[in-house]
């Protein structure tokens, strides 16, 4: 029988269901490149070298400011688990992903009290901790053949693991899950999920982390590495919202998952959406047709994790520093179906381009809450949770794309009343200005709109359309103006 201690603990961790995540807008943080205990925002952190820069869970505790202020419920961190501790010929595991004892923690980012006054830092204000973790592999320094299993816990045997193989054809679902990610100077020896020994480890484990640090939602690193069925159990026993990384493109690879995972990153929208805005020349109809088949094709769009950059994929303002065009990206992320999620520095128009580099110490920015993007991001999440708020049915209301033309589209959100209308433009800062008469918005003729980047009143015209002025190419969202009365939203 559980302890009163461990209920408690249970029933604080039972309020992050998939429903409540909805809800969520999401900051992911590389625990070692957001913020240090010193606070300071002039130490060194150098990309290439690959080594700890000194991030850590009380460093975040002291940034929760900057991070509530852009208007994010919740944070996404690293993996917490004790790591390899040599310097590798990559550097170090200072990104958390090359784990060795699961029991552990990484002393680098802090202890078990620091980890835990974190997430009663963020429930004291009413945000969410989603932790990232590992299932499918764990980290070594040396060649494949000659793993030394024993430094590994609780998996102290080769008998635990899948025998050594890299990936060779990713088409190859069987190979894909049964060989190892890395390559012989650091491989990541690939755990067999399908033993019953092994789903036990890790499903008493997560149960176990939850509750011991009351974490509201996961991460899941590499699950398309992991046969299907074992995600089940782990979803169950975490008895949380897991959002997994399928890293793949296809809707009709990426969206099964979501049958054993409550979410999965969304990078079935990411790639149209990054090749939508990248440029002007980019195409508006591949991702107008995006939403809807990924609408379709996963079992709940709503539950999905949208991104357009994050550690593993370069930042957007590696591809053009055209400010516009990343502000259209972030509207999108924030006002489409699913859970947003911005990476640390995305704010800040960080431009890294691939592994390492698009890795930079956010404390390196000063934390500006003054830069454009910043006040983007927030006023973007005011204007969502301002609607999730006046009507719980507008995180439910699936996104329909009702305009397209060669550089713009148009989405509708949200019943009437609370409806947002979002409008975006990939023609780029240097884009024409012209007004474009909106079609299919659902207002009724003459109810006043108030456009909540600008500021700007607009009234719909007798045929339902509505006159939205576009400059800069910057992106456009409509509300129903009555409706944003003691919302603080441009008043």
């Amino acid at each position: 029988m559980k302890s009163a201690f461990l209920l408690s603990l249970a029933a604080a961790a039972l309020a992050a269901t998939p429903a409540q995540w909805r809800s969520q807008s999401v900051y992911f943080l590389l625990t070692d490149r957001f913020a240090r205990t010193d606070n300071s925002t002039t130490a060194e952190c150098d990309t290439s070298v690959r080594q700890y820069c000194g991030g850590t869970w009380r460093g975040i505790i002291n940034q929760l400011d900057y991070i509530q202020g852009m208007g994010f419920t919740a944070i996404w961190i690293t993996p917490v688990t004790a790591q390899l501790e040599q310097y590798t010929p990559y550097g170090q595991a200072y990104h958390g992903y090359w784990q060795q004892d699961i029991y552990a923690l990484n002393s680098n980012y802090g202890t078990e009290a620091d980890l835990k006054a974190l997430a009663d830092a963020l429930h004291d204000r009413g945000m969410y901790l989603m932790v990232d973790v590992v299932a499918n592999h764990m980290g070594y320094n040396g060649a494949p053949d000659s793993v030394d299993y024993s430094v590994f816990s609780p998996f102290n045997s080769q008998k635990y693991f899948h025998s050594p193989c890299f990936i060779q054809n990713y088409e190859d679902q069987a190979q894909v899950e049964a060989c190892w990610l890395g390559d012989n100077s650091v491989p990541l020896p690939d755990l067999d999920t399908a033993q019953t020994d092994v789903q036990d480890y890790w499903y008493d484990w997560i149960e176990s982390l939850v509750l011991n640090y009351t974490i509201d939602g996961l991460r899941v690193d590499t699950a398309k590495h992991v046969q299907k069925e074992f995600w089940d159990g782990f979803n169950d026993a975490a008895g949380v919202y897991c959002v997994g990384e399928i890293f793949d493109g296809d809707p009709e690879y990426t969206c099964p998952y979501q049958n054993h995972l409550d979410g999965v990153l969304n990078y079935p929208i990411y790639y149209p959406l990054l090749r939508a805005f990248k440029s002007p020349s980019g195409s508006i109809s591949d991702l107008y047709n995006m939403i809807e088949t990924v609408k379709y094709t996963c079992a709940d769009s709503t539950l999905l994790g949208n991104f357009i950059e994050n550690h593993d994929n370069p930042r957007f303002a590696s591809y053009t520093n055209d400010m516009s065009l990343a502000k259209n990206v972030a509207a999108f992320l924030i006002l489409s179906d699913g859970i947003p999620m911005i990476y640390a520095g995305q704010e800040q128009h960080y431009s890294g381009g691939n592994d390492p580099y698009n890795r930079e110490a956010t404390w390196l920015s000063g934390y500006s809450t003054e830069s454009e993007l910043y006040k983007l991001v927030a006023a973007s999440n005011a204007i969502r949770t301002h609607a999730i708020g006046q009507d719980e049915g507008y995180l439910t209301y699936m996104n329909w794309p009702i305009y397209q033309d060669d550089s713009t589209i148009a989405m509708r959100k949200g019943y009437a009343g609370t409806q947002i209308i979002t409008v975006l433009t990939n023609a780029g800062a240097d884009g024409s200005s012209y007004t474009l008469s909106l079609p299919n918005t659902g207002y009724e003729a003459g109810l006043e709109l108030t456009e909540i980047y600008s500021c700007t009143s607009l009234t719909v015209d007798s045929d339902g359309s509505v006159p939205v002025p576009m400059k800069g190419g910057l992106p456009r969202v409509l509300y129903p103006s009555a409706g944003l009365e003691g919302s603080g939203i441009c008043q």
